[in-house]
């Protein structure tokens, strides 16, 4: 177990369960807790398979930290959102699943948050909201592709010219979560899936959360020749060889 004041660390049997730890202020997020969660991202430990993220308290993240808000220059917001883009890029990119426990508040920063994570479950109480219209300000830590590339730039102009909010089943049906459980219950459930990754190949869970993303925004001819040479990077390890094997011979004698 390791413990910093806005991050906390658990590591056992293959999963690694990082939670954000600002539950008063309902985790939102300020430089030092993205630098926290930076640090343990790089790099997470060969040990590690699956990563679940959650948040302590009754929320999961409520965005951006107004109270700590800074008046920058506009070169000084472009790099502080550089900075977040960094942050979340390496969740997206680190080469393990990352499988987010939701629940309450996912708002604004807290929700590009979760869009960097690649396996969403949501508790019923969960809500999704993004405020920045209401205080006059633009999306800075990805939300404008990863957010739009989950439900659409159309919706997600609705969500930021409004400030509605999306309940766990509206969050569901336009993609930010993939599953809705009780309330109390998504850290059990994201752990169970947690345990349900692992047993797969460390490659195919590298190719899948790597090459997907990418897949789907090349063209056709360039998806299916780039899908060929992750096929063969994965089918031809001598762990799948000896699972298919086994496979097989499950199947003779059954």
């Amino acid at each position: 177990m390791t413990d910093s004041s806005l991050v906390t660390y658990h590591e056992q049997d293959g999963i690694a369960h990082i939670r954000l730890n600002r539950p008063v202020k309902h985790n939102a997020i300020n430089d030092q807790l993205l630098l926290d969660l930076e640090k343990l991202f790089d790099p997470l430990p060969g040990s590690v398979r699956v990563v679940v993220l959650s948040g302590n308290g009754d929320n999961f993240c409520a965005g951006l930290d107004l109270a700590e808000h800074q008046a920058r220059d506009p070169y000084g917001v472009v790099q502080h959102s550089r900075m977040w883009h960094r942050v979340f890029g390496k969740i997206q990119n680190c080469g393990l699943p990352v499988v987010a426990a939701l629940k309450g508040a996912v708002i604004g920063g807290g929700l590009e948050l979760a869009a960097s994570t690649h396996v969403r479950v949501a508790e019923s109480n969960t809500y999704f909201r993004l405020p920045e219209g209401r205080h006059g300000i633009f999306v800075g830590g990805g939300g404008s592709v990863r957010i739009a590339r989950l439900i659409g730039s159309a919706r997600m102009a609705d969500m930021m010219l409004t400030g509605r909010t999306l309940s766990a089943e509206e969050g569901e049906r336009l993609a930010l979560a993939h599953y809705i459980v009780p309330a109390g219950e998504a850290e059990t459930k994201a752990l169970e899936l947690a345990r349900t990754i692992a047993q797969n190949t460390q490659l195919s869970n590298w190719a899948m959360v790597t090459a997907l993303g990418r897949l789907e925004y090349m063209s056709g001819d360039d998806g299916l020749y780039t899908e060929s040479l992750v096929a063969g990077m994965t089918q031809t390890s001598p762990e799948v060889q000896a699972r298919i094997g086994e496979f097989l011979n499950r199947k003779k004698s059954s």
